[in-house]
């Protein structure tokens, strides 16, 4: 058993899942079994309480865990299929220690961070290898080397790396390396400090990864070499991507990451076949053809807020060899210009998830914009109910229609809480979580697109579908064409006289894969694609 440590210095954002995410993908191409994992610092037991804005996309995973943005890469980039397992916070952590000390299992002992807080992040490693065996596991450290809340975990694993014994423990340290225009040169001085900061603790990296927007000359991977403790083979140029983050493992391996890793870790394995990969980064930046798809949100401003839909939407397009020109529409903005001048010359619409009244009204007129013109429209959750409203006031004649959501008294409550929320006063963790079983009407788009009977997709919403409303809205035209065998519940709506109108209840993009696009957005994008045409 193997173990690989990614942590990061100097600023954040500096991409190590990304870089975790890609080392994994070169290494099971080499044939291992790797599993990933993500050690975040800060209090919140988990991110599903937190503001888009602040922390990006809330990532949900096959058994209902919502987590980190990381671990949508780490799905993406790798086979790794992970639970709640993969994603360990300081929250969880001083949770369970907590506990413990209520129950008496430290028998009367004061309790401290060092040994009973390390020791539970040990026990995370272990309890991971145990429930998901791999031969290499690839442990992102969450923060920046220096920050206070990350100090217990860059511990615990100085601990569990003396423990592994040598040989058996990889450490890679993601550090930034600044250019200042003002000089014209690259300074070096950053990365010392924060791996002056990691020697301190008793962390000494074997590998420097390096983002950089200039090369790396000769001297200075030298100088990085000499104070930083690196060889100068492992001191790596991690440039920012022309085109596609997909470019990342293949830079990588240019740079020789995994076969370092290999050899530091004893591990015999042929290179890589990156043709597969290759070829999908080729289709990425050469298309054929391009398209322009808006996408409707309310937290446009955040780049992080639709990761895993943008992702999709790149997947899907890739294998069309579509270039698709992204739009991010402010639905706030629609209410105050109109539907026509935001959404005209758009080849597809979409419109995803979302908490809150705020830009309904806009998103609810682009659903309208794209069923009357005929433009291709993807509803995700929120953007399934938009549509569901729209249909019922617009052609179902119930004008007030709404969602309780937003419009607690609405005559014609055609989106409401479900039954098993009603009376729910937590935030955390009490939405529809993970994976549920939908079963497709054949005949429809949705049975096209998936070609089988039952899917399983995963879920993070309170409210539904009304079934009071079923009846009316199927005799006007609206086709149920997925629906959860278990409750009854309807999972897909879609229009039969249109290119592609299809709102789903469940979230889609975080099943997609570079190389395997999500059925849905495949279809989405090939209507697309032909209305552009």
């Amino acid at each position: 058993m193997k173990y690989i440590f990614v942590t990061g210095g100097v600023v954040s954002s500096l991409g190590k899942g990304l870089t975790a995410a890609s080392l994994g993908t070169l290494l099971e191409l080499r044939g291992l079994r790797v599993v990933m994992q993500k050690f975040d610092p800060y209090l919140n037991v988990d991110p599903g309480t937190m503001n888009p804005y602040q922390h990006g996309e809330v990532y949900v995973l096959e058994d209902g865990a919502e987590c980190d943005l990381d671990l949508g890469h780490y799905e993406r980039f790798t086979n790794s299929r992970l639970t709640r397992l993969n994603n360990t916070t300081s929250g969880q952590i001083y949770e369970k220690v907590l506990a413990k000390e209520r129950r008496g299992d430290y028998l009367g002992k004061t309790v401290q961070v060092i040994p009973h807080v390390t020791d539970e992040i040990k026990s995370r490693l272990h309890e991971i290898t145990e429930k998901q065996p791999c031969d290499i596991l690839i442990t992102e450290i969450g923060g920046t080397t220096g920050d206070i809340e990350g100090l217990p975990f860059l511990e615990a694993i100085r601990q569990f790396s003396l423990e592994q014994g040598p040989g058996n423990c990889l450490f890679i340290h993601v550090t930034l390396i600044p250019y200042i225009s003002a000089a014209g040169e690259l300074k070096t001085k950053p990365t010392q400090q924060s791996i002056a900061k990691l020697r301190e603790i008793g962390i000494s990296p074997h590998i420097l990864v390096c983002r950089t927007e200039h090369p790396l000359d000769a001297d200075i991977r030298k100088k990085l070499s000499l104070h930083c403790n690196v060889t100068q083979e492992a001191v790596i140029e991690e440039r920012d991507v022309a085109y596609t983050i997909y470019e990342v493992p293949l830079m990588l391996h240019s740079e020789k990451v995994d076969a370092i890793a290999c050899r530091y870790l004893g591990l015999d394995t042929p290179p890589p076949d990156l043709s597969e990969w290759s070829k999908f980064v080729q289709q990425i930046i050469f298309p054929s053809r391009k398209a322009r798809v808006g996408l409707v949100g309310k937290y446009t401003e955040h780049k992080d807020a639709y990761k895993s839909v943008k992702e999709s939407l790149t997947h899907a397009a890739a294998a069309s060899s579509l270039g698709v020109e992204l739009i991010e529409i402010d639905s706030e903005q629609i209410e105050t210009v109109g539907a026509e001048g935001l959404l005209k010359g758009l080849h597809g619409i979409l419109v995803p998830g979302g908490f809150g009244s705020r830009g309904i009204e806009g998103k609810i007129a682009a659903a309208r914009f794209a069923r009357q013109h005929n433009i291709p429209y993807f509803g995700l959750c929120l953007g399934m109910q938009i549509a569901v409203i729209e249909f019922a006031r617009n052609c179902a004649n119930l004008t007030d229609a709404h969602s309780t959501e937003f419009l607690p008294q609405t005559p014609h409550p055609v989106i409401s809480l479900i039954e098993e929320q009603r009376g729910i006063e937590r935030k955390g963790g009490t939405m529809r979580l993970g994976s549920y079983v939908c079963r497709i009407l054949r005949g429809t788009r949705a049975y096209l697109a998936y070609g089988q009977d039952e899917v399983t997709e995963r879920h993070r919403h309170r409210y539904e579908f009304n079934n009071d409303y079923r009846e009316t809205l199927k005799s006007a035209g609206l086709v149920l064409s997925g629906t959860n065998p278990e409750g009854d519940l309807v999972e897909i709506i879609e229009l039969a006289d249109h290119p592609f109108y299809v709102g789903v209840q469940f979230h889609p993009e975080f099943q997609s894969k570079p190389t395997r696009p999500h059925p849905l957005f495949h279809d989405f994008v090939q209507a697309v694609s032909n209305y552009a045409a």
